[in-house]
C-alpha cells in the first residue's frame, strides 16, 4: 500500500489568532462572572431559620 503524504500546510497564523482570541475572551468572561457572583448575598443559616419561623407564624 502506498501511504498518502501528509499535507504541507497547517492552521497557520490565522488559526493561532482565532484560538488566542477565544482564549482571551474566555478569560475576561470568567473574570466578569466571578465579579458578578461575588455580588450575590447569600443569607446565613440563622437568617433562613428566622425567615422560616416568621413564615410559620404568619401562616397561623
Amino acid at each position: 500500500m502506498i501511504a498518502a503524504a501528509p499535507p504541507a500546510y497547517g492552521p497557520g497564523l490565522l488559526g493561532f489568532l482565532v484560538v488566542a482570541a477565544i482564549g482571551g475572551a474566555l478569560f475576561f468572561l470568567i473574570k466578569s462572572m466571578n465579579r458578578q457572583i461575588s455580588k450575590i448575598e447569600v443569607p446565613s443559616e440563622d437568617e433562613q431559620r428566622r425567615a422560616a419561623e416568621q413564615d410559620k407564624e404568619q401562616a397561623q
